[in-house]
This record gives C-alpha cells, structure tokens and sequence, in this order.
C-alpha cells in the first residue's frame, strides 16, 4: 500500500486508535492533519506530529471540536490551506459517557450523539464538495460493534454507532458517481487504557465471548483504515467491516 502524495486527516488523532492510525498512514506515504478536541490535549498532539515527521512526512495539528460544525468547516479549510487537497478523511472522533437507560442524563446522551454522529456528518459535509471537485476520495468512519448487537449500559453509544452504519451506506450511494467511496470500521474490544483497568472475571468473561481469544489492538484497526485508504480498496464501497477477532459472527 502506498499512499504517497496523499493528504489524510483524522479527527480525534491525539491519542488511541486516531493516533496509531495517522502514525501508520504516514508510514504508507500520506501526509497528516492531526485533530484534536481542546488545549488539554495539545501535547498528545504535538508528539504524534514530532512522530510523523520524524517518519520524513509533513503533518499540522489543528484544534477543532468536531461536535460543532463551524469549528469542524474551519478543520477543513486550515487542511486545505496548507496541503491543497484532502484525499482521506478518517472520521475517528468519539467520546462514551456509559450509563444505564434509568440513569442516563439527557446532556450524556446529547454529548455522545454530537460528538460521534453530528461529528461526522458535520466532517463528511464539510469535506464532500472538495472531494467531488477532486473525483476522488476515501472516507472512513468508526463504528463499533456495539452499532450492530447493542449493549447493557450504553444505548446512547449504540445508537451513535449503529447511525454512523447508517450514515456511512448513504453517503456511499451518494457520492460513489465521483469516484468518493465510504466505509465503516466497527471494532471489538481493543486494547486500551480502559481493559487495563477492567476487572479480570470481568476481561475473562469479555476474552470467551472472543473466538480468537484475545483483545485486539489498535494497530489491528489501523492496518484495516490503511487499507481501506489505499487504491488495492477502491472497489470497497458501502461496506461495514468488523475488527473483532470474530466476536460478533
């Protein structure tokens, strides 16, 4: 996969799978935006812009909070001012704020459904008309699995989800005419700061309903976006790719 002479930006880079992934989209050749939401995560940032550079690619960090469809336009165009194009847009961003249906707040489910749904309507719709000037285009989207069997505890996460599935087979069907495709990437259960912390009757119960046995990692999702993002992907269109070790099969 080569993907030189490419500009990818994705949203929520700062830290985790949005981290790993600019990290290895550099590594097949693009250059990167790196998004982050607030000053509090400006450092992470900077270190995954050093990490970039240092792989001999350019990269610019821009602080956006994609929720917000200003903010999210002025991504696009600080993009576009400096690289001139966008060739990928890896819409990543996405916060949880978990909690059972009787107790759930309505800001928590506000917050989850800005963030990880208007998130990446507002990124798409900013980003399409460049996109459709240039013909061409690879949007990716995470979902999760939870987007498609649900989960105790986080209805508002799942339906954020199972909307970006949504999301993502319509705009497929819209811009497919300019040679723009889109994808979604649902992961399992990942390898984070977060299962670290996890109970372990919790992690083994989690680990069983695993046929692989294990927890996937970031650089499991990454290899999938590189992929989707290069030209050996451009016949994949529409699709919804589970990265779950077989979880949900």
């Amino acid at each position: 996969m080569n993907l030189e002479g490419k500009v990818a930006l994705i949203t929520g880079s700062s830290r985790g799978i949005g981290a790993t992934t600019a990290i290895k989209l550099a590594q097949t050749g693009a250059d990167i935006v790196v998004n982050y939401p607030f000053e509090a995560e400006r450092e992470n940032a900077e270190t995954v812009v050093a990490k970039i550079t240092e792989l001999g690619r350019r990269a610019i960090m821009v602080e956006a909070n994609v929720a917000d469809f200003t903010r999210a336009k002025e991504l696009i165009e600080k993009s576009l001012e400096e690289f001139g194009r966008i060739d990928i847009l890896v819409n990543n961003a996405g916060i949880t704020r978990d909690n059972l249906l009787l107790r759930m707040k309505e800001e928590d489910w506000d917050a989850v459904m800005d963030v990880n749904l208007k998130g990446v309507f507002n990124c798409t719709k900013a980003v399409a008309r460049t996109m459709m000037k240039q013909r061409s285009g690879k949007i990716i989207n995470l979902a999760s699995v939870v987007g498609i069997m649900g989960n105790a505890g986080q209805a508002n996460y799942s339906a954020s989800k199972a909307g970006v599935i949504g999301f993502t087979k319509s705009i497929a069907r819209e811009l497919s005419s300019r040679g723009i495709t889109a994808n979604a990437v649902a992961p399992g259960f990942i390898e984070s700061h977060m299962t670290e912390n996890l109970p372990e009757d919790v992690k083994e119960a989690m680990l069983n309903s695993i046929p692989l046995q294990r927890f996937g990692t970031q650089e499991d999702v990454a290899n999938l976006i590189c992929f989707l993002a290069s030209k050996e992907a451009d016949y994949i269109n529409g699709q919804v790719i589970n990265v779950d070790g077989g979880m949900v099969m």
